[in-house]
């Protein structure tokens, strides 16, 4: 068995403060990938940099106060590797990657865009460079009879199915087509080859989301997005035995404007 959750914590040290700490004290998780950690490991609380129990990997951003992800693993990896190969987002802390029995985990934060401005300009040359990237990791992955698992925010809702007001925002970043198309492709059989592995097993449901506004009553009206994602190699999908998004049971329990996705595996 191999239980994974991933969360955007949206700045960790804050999350720290407002319950990630308890969170993680109880979680039955083997492996945790966060993303939008905004803080140089030197700048966290010894608790949150180095939780007992857990052997963590940093992967902090240049740009201070931005980006950066985390793995927090039980079982000490076998590799760890920061970015992809592309020097514009080598230290943007975005990605980092770790070897575990069987298993390449990942976490990823892929940048957010704005029509219009270079924000999104960002954004499609991220994707650009990725794809191909996760391409090869699959292929190298079963050369050695690995699977993959890219845990993350992507930063992307997928189909209608995966945001609440899908056709106000039908123009913006993070549903526009030309995205939706890449996550196609991140998808396809025979192109990117993954699962996305909760939509696999909620097939016929709105969301779950797992982002909602801090504006308005959004998380109190259920009006999200599904953008945290765990996208698995075939193998490894095939055997989600459950996937769940811990919502937090009120607005003012939330440590994040994200929630937990957790999936268990199975052997």
């Amino acid at each position: 068995m191999l239980s994974v959750t991933s969360v955007n914590v949206n700045g960790l040290r804050a999350a720290a403060k407002k319950g990630f700490v308890e969170w993680l004290a109880q979680t039955a998780a083997d492996v945790v990938c966060l993303q939008e950690v905004r803080a140089e490991p030197e700048q966290l609380p010894a608790a949150v940099r180095a939780p007992e129990g857990w052997h963590v990997v940093h992967a902090p951003a240049a740009a201070k106060g931005r980006a950066g992800v985390s793995l927090l693993t039980r079982r000490e990896p076998d590799a760890v590797r920061i970015g992809f190969g592309t020097a514009e987002f080598e230290d943007s802390g975005r990605y980092a990657e770790v070897d575990l029995p069987g298993v390449t985990v990942a976490s990823l934060y892929l940048p957010s865009g704005e029509v219009g401005t270079e924000r999104q300009a960002e954004k499609d040359r991220f994707t650009a460079a990725f794809l191909p990237y996760l391409v090869d990791l699959r292929a190298r992955a079963a050369a050695d009879g690995r699977e993959v698992l890219v845990c993350g925010d992507w930063n992307i809702a997928h189909r209608a199915a995966d945001l609440k007001n899908w056709r106000s925002n039908a123009k913006n970043s993070g549903f526009l087509p030309e995205e939706r198309a890449w996550l196609d492709r991140v998808l396809d059989p025979a192109d990117g080859g993954y699962v996305d592995v909760v939509r696999a097993l909620h097939p016929d449901v709105a969301g779950p989301y797992s982002w909602w506004s801090y504006r308005g009553r959004a998380f109190d009206n259920d009006s999200g997005w599904r953008i945290d994602y765990q996208m698995a190699t075939a193998g490894l999908a095939g055997r989600a035995l459950k996937a769940t998004v811990e919502r937090a049971a009120s607005h003012e329990l939330r440590w994040s404007d994200h929630a937990p996705v957790t999936v268990v595996y199975g052997s």
